[in-house]
């Protein structure tokens, strides 16, 4: 399977699992669990900021039009494109990276990918959440909803990676 058809069968996927399921899931206590940002971390490394970020909007503006957000999932996603290169940036191996694997947490490291993918997520929820909400005077609400959507989030792109991508390691050999 070439790479393009990879993507473009993940973006569907992901689409489909953040609007039919997730969306609909209420935890309570503002927690909103978001899989599709994982699916921009998982482009290739060398792909320019021109592309990731016109994909992002694509992205963004599908899961909105399907959730009717109105633009936050759109937003957020193109910051969450904007800031990737410079966080890959500043905690690029000392090698550079391999651009011939994608930048998950089999092919990077677990603590590479807990660092780089944990602060754009961050930055992603509490964009979106700022947004949402819209009011100064509500920045606690904002940092409650950013900092238990993003343990959940976290945890649940970490379980998809676990789940369906393969070791590329591994089937090296």
């Amino acid at each position: 399977m070439t790479i393009a058809i990879k993507h473009i069968i993940r973006f569907f996927l992901f689409a489909l699992i953040q609007v039919l399921v997730l969306n609909q899931i209420e935890i309570g206590w503002g927690i909103q669990l978001m899989i599709y940002p994982v699916f921009i971390m998982l482009l290739p490394v060398e792909l320019s900021v021109f592309y990731l970020l016109l994909i992002s909007f694509i992205f963004g503006m599908f899961i909105d039009s399907m959730s009717n957000s109105y633009g936050l999932h759109t937003s957020a996603l193109l910051l969450f494109a904007y800031l990737r290169p410079l966080i890959f940036k500043v905690f690029a191996p000392r090698d550079g990276y391999d651009i011939l694997l994608e930048p998950n947490i089999f092919n990077m490291g677990k603590k590479w990918f807990y660092k780089t993918f944990g602060i754009l997520l961050l930055i992603h929820h509490f964009w979106f959440f700022l947004l949402e909400i819209f009011k100064l005077n509500e920045i606690l609400f904002v940092t409650q909803k950013t900092i238990l959507s993003f343990i959940f989030s976290m945890l649940l792109c970490v379980l998809v990676q676990y789940l369906f991508i393969r070791n590329s390691k591994n089937n090296a050999i």
